[in-house]
């Protein structure tokens, strides 16, 4: 069963940066023809959409709270995807999931057919 991978989560403080990483944990799975997306679950609430990306790359979307913090990206040839996430606060503190979906852009999260286990990404004050 095809699955995807999350690294790159951590500790940083309020102003900081980090990369996500996202990639297939089959080789013969490529995320190529998928657009890929990254949700977000903070204790007690619901997860939510992040940003999403176009099979080829071409287009980008964001929820507003992350706009002009967070760049996705994606390296077909690497077969992965990444969320860079810069001017950190405390309030993008959550688990960070990536998922895949054979389809044009989408933020509604069960539309996506493959999801990774979630990275913690905690921001201090």
């Amino acid at each position: 069963q095809v699955q995807l991978v999350e690294s790159g989560g951590g500790l940083v403080q309020a102003g900081g940066s980090l990369r996500l990483s996202c990639a297939a944990s089959v080789r013969t799975f490529s995320i190529s023809t998928y657009t890929m997306g990254w949700f977000r679950q903070a204790p007690g609430k619901e997860r939510e959409f992040v940003a999403a990306i176009s099979w080829s790359g071409g287009s980008a979307y964001y929820t507003d709270s992350v706009k002009g913090r967070f760049t996705i990206s994606r390296d077909n040839a690497k077969n992965t995807v990444y969320l860079q996430m810069n001017s950190l606060k405390p309030e993008d503190t959550a688990v960070y999931y990536c998922a895949a979906r054979f389809g044009p852009y989408s933020d509604y999260d069960r539309e996506y057919a493959y999801w990774g286990q979630g990275t913690q990404v905690t921001v201090s004050s």
